[in-house]
């Protein structure tokens, strides 16, 4: 750990697109407060032993050697001379947190197996590689993943869990020293080589640009343990993973080159609370390369102007890591970040520790109304691929539900999933459900995502490695019907916690109590006066809750000393390592100069939002399209109509009413189960079940 030392950067060369922010070393606070974090990640269990630390060197050793015996082998397969079987090599590097030195127990080790010109990814790496492995009795749970986006093998080495990748480079012989972080190692090579140098190239690039490593790692550490506690560790579900958290991370070190963990982290939350997104976070300036692969610049790429949070990697070729992102995952990631920012605004005024930062986001007390999608498969195998396709898949149902809904109905997806325990072959993710803040709740009605999520179990079906037994069924449920296995124990709290959750601000008292269209089946909205709302159990006891509630932020706090201070420099002067009114006035004009974007013609104007269409799921529409109709409804209150249809000519009609804050349970209108269900034409399949147990009872519907 000791994060004590620091590298001045006052004479020495300037890391970063931009000047540092300030040059200033550390005070004793900043030593006392760190030492103190240290401390606080060492007790959360973030560190492995000394025993397991040998054990993963011993590991990776133990897989140089199998790779090297491999390669020979297929050296001596294709036909070349002894000479140059003798001579054929592969080559192990690491990447990811094994690499960047902030793993923590039990984690994968990201690896990159480098090979020669005559060892192909299909036919060796996951044909005679792969054959090598499963036949070794301490490999254990392989595997193959070929067909992703980044061909990866997954597997355990002696109990260590890796991900080994494959890059077939145009060299006879694989040297020892190789140096991948050359641009020319990019030559002749695939897509799919690219993309898998990538991640190596990035970790030491980012290593290389960082003035202070032990710095870097503490803090990274920090942040890593912060973003999963507080639920926006996932890259998969549209939040952001490890290589994107070190980027973040490594630009905070570059603008504050001499300071400590403690402060770094404070400044990671000031920086990003007041980051203009979409402009792009960088390490370094952008470079064109001279082997013409695509890099990320939304002048010339249209994809790209649409990225919601670009995070730029800082190797050729530069690409968004963050692409993910969609507008509900960076507005709760916003929220996150400036609940951060207060926090360690009052530890600094109060000297507080660290324990509340990392308070764990309590989810499934957040939201009224949520999405759940529970999946099942009938063996181990079938489960973990079933498992990983509808996870990729998740995020596109998060777009969808913005793209039908004009991002009035927003969405937060849990990034784990959850079991009960009784059958290792099923398992339940969720998604939170609220209306867009900023209207009163009675300018609202109806929420029909029938043909959304209609859309979504078709793509979901059409999964080309779909086997019997592999089902989904999607539900949509209140707060008090969420299962109780999701919660710690089992056991489900009695009342909402008095700690900091996620709750859209509301400027009404008002509330919404359930009916239900039994000729239909599905849920309606009825709007009802405050006396019938009290009524309910749910109200009752959310009113029982004392909460102090910032309109603005979309935050609920029932600790004041969680909200932004009040108390002026002068007041607080007397803390050490606290800015003087100048200094943050200061910093702030320098953190609005990193504002000015070289990809926009204007710092100040963001890009053009998004077209109706969104591109990331033009793909996925082939068979629907969107039709905006003008509206003949003499309602007063605000109302889009939208019809949907598909290529058989089924419709769905969507009514929107404004935008919207929070939605009661009837207002969210599901599918009916239907029979559809996308088959390849040359391989017909067994309807995947998409049952609404509750609604098919009262339509007499089969599930």
């Amino acid at each position: 750990m000791g994060s004590q030392g620091f590298n001045s950067q006052t004479n020495g060369p300037r890391l970063g697109i931009t000047e540092p922010i300030s040059l200033g070393g550390p005070s004793e606070y900043d030593v006392t407060k760190t030492n103190e974090l240290e401390k606080f990640l060492a007790d959360a269990g973030l560190y492995e032993s000394q025993e397991e630390a040998i054990s993963r060197e011993e590991v990776l050793g133990r897989l140089d050697q199998i790779v090297k015996i491999w390669v020979k082998k297929v050296s001596r397969a294709r036909g070349l001379n002894e000479q140059l079987v003798q001579e054929a090599n592969a080559k192990i590097f690491t990447f990811g947190s094994y690499r960047l030195g902030v793993h923590g127990p039990g984690a994968d080790i990201d690896t990159l197996c480098v090979g020669p010109r005559h060892a192909s990814r299909d036919e060796d790496f996951f044909g005679e590689l792969k054959k090598m492995l499963s036949d070794m009795p301490d490999v254990t749970e392989l595997h193959p993943v070929p067909e992703a986006h980044v061909p990866v093998m997954k597997f355990k080495l002696n109990g260590v869990s890796i991900d080994l990748l494959y890059a077939k480079l145009s060299l006879w012989v694989i040297p020892e020293d190789l140096d991948i972080s050359q641009d020319s190692i990019l030559q002749n090579a695939d897509e799919q080589t690219v993309r898998s140098l990538n991640g190596c190239r990035v970790t030491d690039q980012i290593l290389r640009l960082v003035p202070n490593i032990q710095s870097f790692r503490t803090t990274l550490r920090c942040m890593r343990f912060w973003a999963k506690r507080r639920g926006v560790y996932s890259n998969v579900a549209g939040f952001l993973g490890g290589i994107n958290w070190a980027l973040l991370v490594a630009r905070i070190c570059q603008l504050y080159p001499n300071a400590l963990p403690n402060m770094l982290v404070s400044r990671f939350f000031r920086v990003y609370t007041q980051w203009r997104w979409p402009n792009p976070v960088m390490l370094c300036a952008i470079e064109e390369g001279s082997l013409g692969l695509q890099i990320w610049d939304p002048r010339r790429n249209h994809k790209d102007k649409y990225h919601l949070m670009p995070i730029i990697t800082p190797a050729y070729p530069s690409m968004n890591s963050s692409y993910n992102v969609s507008s509900s995952t960076l507005r709760i990631m916003t929220e996150e970040f400036k609940r951060g920012h207060d926090i360690c605004e009052a530890m600094e005024l109060n000297n507080g520790g660290w324990v509340e930062l990392f308070e764990p986001y309590r989810f499934f007390e957040a939201y009224r109304n949520y999405l759940q999608i529970d999946i099942g498969a009938d063996n181990d195998e079938d489960m973990r691929n079933w498992k990983g396709w509808v996870e990729s898949r998740v995020r596109y149902l998060i777009l969808k539900i913005e793209r039908d809904t004009f991002k009035m109905l927003q969405c937060h997806p849990h990034p784990g999933d959850f079991s009960d325990g009784s059958n290792p072959y099923r398992c339940s993710y969720f998604l939170g459900l609220q209306r867009k803040e900023g209207v009163p709740v009675n300018e609202a009605k109806k929420f029909d995502i029938r043909l959304t999520v209609d859309e979504f179990k078709a793509n979901v079906g059409s999964y080309s490695s779909w086997k019997p037994g592999m089902e989904i069924n999607v539900t949509h449920i209140k707060r008090r019907d969420i299962p109780a296995f999701v919660f710690p124990g089992g056991v489900r709290p009695a009342r909402p916690p008095s700690a900091t959750t996620r709750r859209p601000p509301t400027s009404e008292t008002h509330t919404t109590t359930t009916t239900t269209n039994t000729s239909s089946g599905v849920g309606m909205i009825d709007r009802e006066d405050d006396a019938r709302k009290r009524k309910r159990e749910d109200d009752d006891m959310e009113a029982s809750t004392k909460l102090l509630i910032d309109e603005g932020s979309g935050f609920t706090t029932a600790n004041a000393t969680l909200g932004p201070s009040t108390a002026t420099a002068t007041e607080t002067n007397h803390v050490v390592g606290l800015l003087t009114s100048k200094e943050a006035e200061a910093e702030k004009i320098a953190i609005e100069k990193l504002m000015s974007d070289p990809y926009q013609t204007s710092p100040q104007q963001p890009p053009p939002p998004p077209p109706p269409q969104l591109e990331e799921l033009e793909e996925l529409d082939d068979n629907c399209h969107m039709e905006m109709e003008s509206s003949t409804s003499t309602n007063k209150e605000f109302a889009v109509p939208v019809t949907i249809s598909n290529a058989t000519g089924a419709s769905s009609s969507l009514q929107l009413n404004g935008s919207l804050e929070e939605l009661e349970a009837p207002e969210l209108v599901v599918p009916l189960p239907t029979a559809s269900h996308a088959t390849p034409a040359s391989q017909k399949k067994p309807i995947i079940r998409f049952s609404f147990t509750s609604l098919a009872k009262a339509t007499g519907n089969s599930t």
